[in-house]
């Protein structure tokens, strides 16, 4: 039987039991195993890590660990330069496009009206999940760690907020997703593209009220549902400059 000690930094610290949070932990196991599976042997989904430094050396996550290492693992960062560090990741989702789990609808559908691809719902259990958001390139957002802790999960992020507000803006300054808002370009209920339409190709299905205060619209290309600019675009303008002032 090996020992090794681990060291989880920032808000790592909150998946761990209360007696491991901020201080060194031993932990025994029979070598060689991956880092990765120690890691979430404390209850750390291998998505929410950054950087993993085995003996002051940074390493992937299928790095065997030995007896007698120390493992210092550290969060994702927002501010400080770690590009001179080796990354976890290989392939880096300059679009991002997500994927959100059971009962993240109302979170899917602001994304969507900030013009960010995201696929809900998805049937099946959480190996069909895992395995379409990585045929399809996509982040899996959900609040179940045991799905993010999937080999086959590469980019995830375990929601610390419950409710989908505070959700939507964890996740842009997590992600920094301000800079990549494209907003009212997604159709809130399939997720497809949005495209401009003339007033009078549509004034027959418009409401009285929404035909004399509106002139501009636009419609989906895959389900036909017809958008303009009323209060929830009013409403998500006011959150974007709340949380995106730059």
């Amino acid at each position: 039987m090996a020992v090794a000690h681990f060291r989880f930094y920032a808000e790592l610290n909150e998946f761990l039991v209360s007696d491991r949070r901020g201080r060194d932990t031993a932990l025994s196991f029979q070598p060689p195993v991956p880092v990765r599976h120690l890691i979430e042997n404390f209850g750390v989904p291998h998505t929410e890590v950054e950087i993993i430094l085995l003996n002051g050396v940074s390493v992937p996550l299928e790095q065997p660990v030995m007896n007698g290492d120390r493992v210092s693992v550290y969060p994702m960062f927002e501010s400080i330069d770690v590009s001179p560090l080796l990354r976890l990741r290989e392939r880096v989702l300059r679009q991002p496009r997500f994927l959100a789990d059971a009962h993240l609808g109302r979170l899917a559908g602001y994304l969507r009206m900030l013009g960010f691809d995201t696929l809900y719902p998805v049937a099946g259990d959480d190996r069909v999940v895992a395995a379409r958001a990585e045929e399809e390139g996509r982040i899996i957002l959900t609040r179940d760690r045991a799905l993010l802790m999937r080999r086959a999960v590469t980019h995830g992020c375990y929601l610390r907020p419950i409710a989908p507000r505070k959700q939507l803006s964890y996740l842009l300054q997590r992600l920094d997703l301000c800079r990549l808002i494209h907003p009212f370009s997604r159709c809130i209920r399939c997720n497809a593209l949005l495209e401009p339409v003339a007033r009078k190709q549509v004034e027959t299905q418009l409401p009285p009220a929404v035909r004399t205060a509106h002139k501009r619209f636009w419609r989906c290309r895959a389900c036909g549902r017809l958008y303009w600019r009323g209060s929830h675009y009013r409403h998500m303008q006011t959150f974007i400059a709340d949380h995106c002032p730059d």
